[in-house]
């Protein structure tokens, strides 16, 4: 069943994209005029590049602490991300986060499916000096990290099949609403004044909470402590991710101007800050200053600036880094492991980062940083920015939250998700996809 299931996909998929211009209209962004600018276009080549290098990052970053049996199939998770992501952006799920807005919550993908009227001779509104199709591809690769970092929550457990599926039905779903809400001109958050420059709520919080959630619906590892299988991976994946994330903060503001700096400035010192704090902490704690805290902690601090990168001081930025660095490395210590296995702390890296980052964004945006804000933050004497903020942040959560659990339920009643503790007990790498180390 599932090789036919399979079969008529890739057939559908097929015959659409042979005959999509003979029966789908071209319907691009109005762009009267458009005159692009060369430097704006180039950075945003690059940026794009550098944001699907943070998914291979995100391979060794999560690869490196699994267990030996299981690295393969970790690391292979975050790269069928890369895959089927792109692939499913380009026929639907672009359409569904900026298409013509449905109520504020969703677009309509006909007029894009396909990447129909999405070319190089019209722009976005909010980005008029790049090609629309440049605009499109960089948003693909937001959505293909997101489904990569909850990976890590259900690590050693979760067959890989089912979580091709929970991985579609979360773009579609999850990640799609949240993109148009958030970041569409007419979408209800973006509307409501919310500020996330490059993704607290969009990927961060997003993956942070479905990743609670499959942590919940999974269950336990069967042996839970296992050694990290290679910690020079997770250094090198460390790097990777905070060079990238250089052209997801930075290359979210849309060209080659004094915005891009700033957030490349904020996203330098925050990940810095969060490194340091995390070490210090854990030495205050009475733990060894380790390789795996300091990558932990640089993580956190990139994370949390996300929200905040465009809009927030370098002095705040330390701040943020610090704060989140500290608040996620107490998450991780007192969470409740023994009852909820996430594996690799997702939740308290990802989500509670990401939730720092939208808050202190509330606290902290300046019209210094960005002329173009309305709203100011807490320490400026104004407060509509960060209730609003505190709204996106309960929204959001109880949102990502909800549905995840119920896509987690609905695949496992299709497929199973999880794998039988044999398998589980031989590892992933050999049982998934027949390989080992």
């Amino acid at each position: 069943m599932r090789k036919i299931i399979l079969s008529v996909i890739l057939v559908t998929i097929l015959v659409l994209s042979f005959f999509s211009n003979y029966f789908l209209t071209a319907n691009p962004v109005p762009a009267e005029a458009v005159k692009f600018d060369t430097g704006d276009t180039a950075w945003m080549i690059v940026a794009c590049a550098l944001v699907l290098l943070m998914t291979p990052g995100l391979a060794l970053f999560y690869g490196g602490m699994v267990g030996k049996k299981n690295v393969i199939s970790t690391m292979l998770q975050s790269f069928m991300a890369m895959v089927i992501v792109t692939v499913l952006w380009v026929v639907i799920a672009f359409g569904l986060s900026f298409g013509p807005s449905i109520g504020g919550v969703i677009g309509n993908p006909l007029p894009n499916i396909f990447f129909q009227g999405v070319g190089t001779n019209t722009a976005w509104s909010l980005a008029p000096t790049i090609p629309f199709l440049l605009f499109a591809l960089f948003q693909a690769k937001f959505a293909i990290i997101t489904p990569a970092l909850i990976t890590g929550a259900f690590a050693e457990r979760i067959r890989f099949w089912a979580y091709l599926l929970f991985m579609v039905l979360f773009i579609l779903l999850v990640y799609a609403p949240l993109a148009h809400s958030t970041w569409h001109p007419d979408g209800i958050l973006f509307k409501l004044g919310v500020l996330d420059f490059a993704g607290g709520t969009v990927v961060h919080m997003s993956a942070g909470w479905a990743a609670l959630a499959g942590a919940i619906f999974l269950g336990k590892r069967k042996i839970q402590k296992v050694n990290p299988a290679r910690i020079t991976y997770v250094l090198l994946g460390t790097g990777l991710l905070w060079f990238g994330w250089f052209g997801f903060n930075a290359g979210s503001a849309m060209g080659a101007n004094g915005l891009a700096v700033q957030a490349l400035g904020t996203t330098t010192v925050a990940a810095a800050a969060a490194a340091l704090a995390w070490v210090f902490l854990d030495k205050i704690l009475g733990h060894k200053l380790s390789a795996m805290g300091a990558c932990i902690g640089a993580v956190v601090g990139l994370v949390a600036i996300t929200p905040a990168a465009g809009y927030v001081s370098i002095p705040h930025a330390i701040f943020i880094g610090l704060f989140s660095s500290i608040v996620s490395n107490l998450v991780v210590s007192k969470f409740p492991k023994g009852k909820i296995d996430d594996a690799l702390d997702v939740f308290a890296c990802h989500g509670v980062g990401g939730m720092t980052g939208m808050l202190l964004t509330g606290v902290f945006a300046s019209k210094a940083s960005n002329s173009a804000l309305v709203d100011q933050g807490l320490v400026f004497g104004e407060t509509t920015l960060f209730f609003n903020q505190v709204i996106a942040l309960v929204g959001v959560s109880v949102f990502a939250f909800t549905v995840s659990y119920f896509l987690f339920f609905i695949v496992n009643k299709i497929t199973p998700l999880r794998v039988s503790e044999d398998k589980e007990e031989l590892g992933l790498d050999i049982t998934q996809h027949g390989e080992f180390l």
